[in-house]
């Protein structure tokens, strides 16, 4: 049975207030009164719609998995030449993470501390199983990188070693706002203008570090 208009605005808003509180408290320190509160709405209502607050996480891990990763899978996978896929892939990650600066540090929290996290991870990517999941994106790297190796106009790499380290530039610093903040002194309009920058030189650095 399909959901009335009414029910899925209350949805809705519950879930954009449990993802707030979430990423800003981490499953362990959110409350659902908190969450009731955010959504202006009363437990009651909390309970059935989600049932339980690890429903609910469940239901903020997919969501955010869905926000950080299937546009750079797509990405990966598609027909674009490998310097288009760096370039593609730092423009999404850093759109998507200047949006939602905290949520790398969630997510990576939350797989560290739930390792069930893991198979909701794979959920959230169109019910793809996750193990082996990567192998099928990093054979067609390896074929690209294979073939500017042979053309002499990249060095050798490992695509699981491409993709992890392209992966890392691009969410690191998010998922250490608050230590680089701390330690550099920056407000908010610093970090601003530190991940501007970082989007306009990314791709340039990743790719000239390979090239011969």
């Amino acid at each position: 049975m399909e959901m009335a208009g009414e029910d899925q605005e209350t949805e809705q808003r519950i879930l954009d207030a449990a993802h707030a509180v979430f990423v800003r408290r981490g499953t362990e320190g959110a409350r659902m009164q908190e969450i009731a509160e955010e959504a202006g709405v009363n437990k009651a209502l909390l309970h059935y719609y989600f049932r339980s607050k690890d429903k609910l996480a469940e239901a903020v891990f997919q969501r955010a998995g869905r926000r950080l990763f299937p546009s750079v899978i797509a990405t990966l996978l598609s027909d674009l030449t490998l310097e288009e896929k760096v370039r593609r892939v730092v423009d999404i990650e850093l759109d998507n993470l200047s949006a939602s600066p905290f949520l790398p540090g969630y997510v990576l929290c939350e797989i560290n501390h739930h390792p069930e996290r893991v198979a909701q991870l794979a959920g959230a990517l169109a019910g793809q199983p996750v193990e082996g999941f990567g192998r099928g994106i990093a054979a067609g790297l390896q074929a690209q990188i294979d073939a500017q190796v042979a053309a002499g106009t990249l060095r050798p790499i490992a695509a699981e070693q491409f993709m992890a380290n392209l992966l890392s530039l691009c969410l690191f610093p998010f998922a250490a706002q608050p230590m680089l903040r701390a330690v550099m002194g920056w407000g908010p309009e610093g970090f601003e203008r530190f991940t501007a920058e970082r989007k306009r030189t990314l791709a340039d650095f990743f790719l000239n570090a390979l090239r011969p």
